[in-house]
């Protein structure tokens, strides 16, 4: 009987837990969500003034334009769902150009992207840098960084106590658990952008990638040609 005491709260976790699974675009894969969409906001924007106070921004005018091309484009396809296949997010997209000679992009929790300069020449064309922001944009689109925020949750303060937070209002909890959610996950502000994507992840964005390229107007067909 008292070990069954014992157990009571992560067994209450599991169900709270379980009832806040939610489902991910096109690949129906079970997400597990503890961070609510307004949460995710916060904690990304929170996140993108931190990583662009660190880094310079490109003052090439053309390639800024470039990137914010591109990514509205891709935006623009990702509010619009073909029947049933995502919810159209209510995000607030931002594109920002850094000036870094690295090959690389990312996705902030809730629509934040950051594209290096660096990666530029392997994109080569539109079309090229339409794959790199797509699969950013389907990153955002999936939620992926509310989901590593939530097995990060669950990873550092256990089931019982991530229900706590979960069965909370979204406004008492976005006022009472933020600072805590945050410091769970042990990486500030910047938690989106330092946490890796899982392999799952990453092979749902460039599912959803291609989608959106598709949407956007873009030849999906030549999605490999920027890493050959």
């Amino acid at each position: 009987m008292h070990a069954l005491l014992r157990l009571l709260p992560t067994l209450c976790g599991l169900v709270f837990l379980l009832a806040a699974c939610e489902t991910a675009p096109v690949s129906g894969r079970s997400q597990m969500m503890l961070v609510s969409e307004s949460e995710e906001r916060q904690m990304g924007q929170q996140a993108y003034r931190e990583v662009l106070s660190r880094e310079n921004l490109s003052r090439d005018a053309q390639t800024s334009t470039l990137v914010e091309k591109v990514g509205r484009r891709i935006a623009a396809a990702a509010e619009r769902p073909p029947g049933e296949l995502w919810r159209a997010p209510r995000f607030r997209w931002e594109f920002k150009t850094v000036d870094k000679n690295e090959p690389n992009a990312f996705c902030l929790p809730g629509g934040k992207i950051v594209v290096y300069t660096g990666i530029l020449p392997i994109t080569r064309t539109e079309a090229g840098l339409a794959v790199v922001v797509a699969h950013e944009v389907a990153h955002a689109l999936a939620r992926h960084g509310a989901e590593r925020m939530s097995d990060q949750m669950v990873a550092s303060v256990g089931t019982a106590a991530a229900a706590v937070a979960l069965s909370a209002t979204v406004t008492g909890r976005s006022r009472t658990y933020l600072p805590a959610m945050m410091a769970a996950l042990g990486a500030g502000a910047t938690v989106g952008y330092l946490l890796p994507m899982s392999r799952a992840q990453e092979s749902e964005a460039d599912r959803i990638g291609l989608v959106l390229m598709a949407l956007a107007g873009y030849d999906p067909r030549g999605a490999g040609r920027p890493w050959e």
